[in-house]
C-alpha cells in the first residue's frame, strides 16, 4: 500500500486496480475493526483539513467520524470562514495548509479549484465532490457490491445507472468501470446521454480489460441483466428552479417503480447515493411531486426504496469506511503482512 502514500485523489481513475483494490479491503479489515470496538488508530496526532464550498451531510459525517475513529483532528472551513479565493489565492492558502495539515478534503463547485489545489499541495488531496466527479462515494458503492456479491469476479457483475447521466456520479461510474472491470448499462433520456468525451475514453479504457459499456434510452434493455440499479436524484442542488418541469419531463418514464422494474431480475438490488426524493417528507420532494403528478416518489417510489432501505444505507454507512481507508492509506505508509492465514496492516514510521 506503499505506492498510495501521498497520493491524491480527484478522480477515480487516479489509481490502478490494484490500489483500489487494496482501499476496499483495508476498508473491510477496519469495518471489522470498529464493529469489535478494537480499532486501531493509525492517525494519532494527524491534523486534517476539511475545505467545504457546498453543503453535505454523509461526505462531512465520514470524513469527521472516520478521523476521530483514527486519533486525528480536522479542521472544518465552511464558505465565509476564510480568504480562500476572495483576500487570499488558492496558491498561498495550500502553501500555507502543507505547513500544518496531513491531509485536505475539498468539496466544491468546480474540478478545476481541486486540481489547482493539488498542483501546488505536498500533501493528499481528496475530491469529496465537485460538479464533474464524486470519486469518495464511488468507493463506498464498490465496498457494498463487493459485499453483496462475494462470490463474483468484477467482471461477472453489472451495474445498470438510471436516470441524469450528465451528472457526477454518473461520469464516476463511467471513470470507475474503465479501471475496475464492472459491466456498466448507463440508461437515459437522449438529451441527458453522458459526456461523448468521457464516454470515449471511458469505453477505451474498458475495452482493453474486457469491460463492457452501454449506453441506452431503453429501460428494459439496459436493467434485464444489472446484478444492481443504481440512480441518483433528478434535481441537484445546483439546478435552478426554472429548469425542473423540463427535467421531470425529460425522467419520467425513469423512475424507479414496480412497473419499470418487471423486466429485472428478481434478485437484483437497488441502490442510491443519497439524498433521495423517494417521498413527501422534504420541502423539495413535496414541491415537485405536487407540481408534477408524480407517483410514489420521484426518482424511485418509496415502495421501491423501503424495500432496499438496507443496501442503501449499508452504501451510506460504507462512505466512512472508505474514506477511513483512503485518508490513512494516503497519509501514513501502510505495510500488507501474512500472519497465520490473516491479514494484518503495520504502519512504517
Amino acid at each position: 500500500m506503499q505506492s498510495l502514500y501521498k497520493k491524491n485523489f480527484l478522480k477515480f481513475s487516479d489509481f490502478t486496480k490494484l490500489e483500489i483494490e487494496k482501499i476496499l479491503n483495508f476498508s473491510i479489515f477496519l469495518k471489522n475493526k470498529k464493529n469489535k470496538n478494537k480499532e486501531i488508530q493509525y492517525l494519532k496526532n494527524k491534523n486534517i483539513l476539511l475545505i467545504f464550498e457546498k453543503e453535505s451531510t454523509r461526505t462531512r459525517c465520514s470524513f469527521e467520524v472516520a478521523a476521530s475513529d483514527q486519533g486525528a483532528y480536522t479542521s472544518l472551513i465552511q464558505p465565509g470562514d476564510s480568504h480562500i479565493n476572495d483576500k487570499e489565492s488558492i496558491q498561498d492558502s495550500i502553501y500555507f495548509f502543507n505547513r500544518i495539515y496531513d491531509g485536505i478534503q475539498y468539496r466544491g463547485k468546480n474540478h478545476e479549484t481541486v486540481e489547482l489545489m493539488s498542483k501546488y499541495s505536498q500533501i493528499p488531496i481528496w475530491n469529496g465532490l465537485t460538479e464533474t466527479f464524486h470519486p469518495t462515494q464511488l468507493l463506498a458503492d464498490l465496498l457494498t457490491i463487493k459485499e453483496y456479491t462475494k462470490n463474483k469476479e468484477w467482471n461477472e457483475i453489472t451495474c445498470a445507472y438510471i436516470g441524469d447521466a450528465k451528472n457526477n456520479i454518473c461520469n464516476t461510474l463511467l471513470d470507475a468501470a474503465g479501471v475496475i472491470n464492472f459491466n456498466l448499462n448507463i440508461i437515459s433520456p437522449k438529451n441527458l446521454s453522458p459526456n461523448e468525451k468521457m464516454l470515449k475514453i471511458c469505453k477505451k479504457k474498458s475495452n482493453k480489460i474486457n469491460g463492457k459499456i452501454l449506453c441506452t434510452h431503453e429501460i428494459q434493455e439496459g436493467i434485464h441483466n444489472a446484478d444492481f440499479i443504481y440512480t441518483d436524484v433528478w434535481v441537484s442542488m445546483n439546478t435552478p428552479v426554472i429548469e425542473w418541469k423540463n427535467r421531470i419531463n425529460l425522467l419520467k418514464k425513469y423512475q424507479i417503480n414496480k412497473k419499470n422494474l418487471s423486466c429485472a431480475k428478481k434478485e437484483v438490488k437497488i441502490m442510491h447515493c443519497l439524498p433521495s426524493l423517494h417521498d413527501m417528507n422534504t420541502n423539495i420532494g413535496k414541491k415537485i411531486i405536487k407540481e408534477n403528478n408524480l407517483y410514489g416518489g420521484i426518482e424511485i417510489t418509496d415502495e421501491i426504496f423501503q424495500k432496499n432501505k438496507k443496501i442503501i444505507f449499508d452504501q451510506a454507512e460504507n462512505r466512512m469506511h472508505t474514506i477511513k481507508s483512503l485518508i490513512i492509506s494516503t497519509i501514513k505508509k501502510i505495510k500488507i503482512i501474512k500472519k497465520k492465514l490473516k491479514i494484518q496492516y503495520l504502519e512504517i514510521i
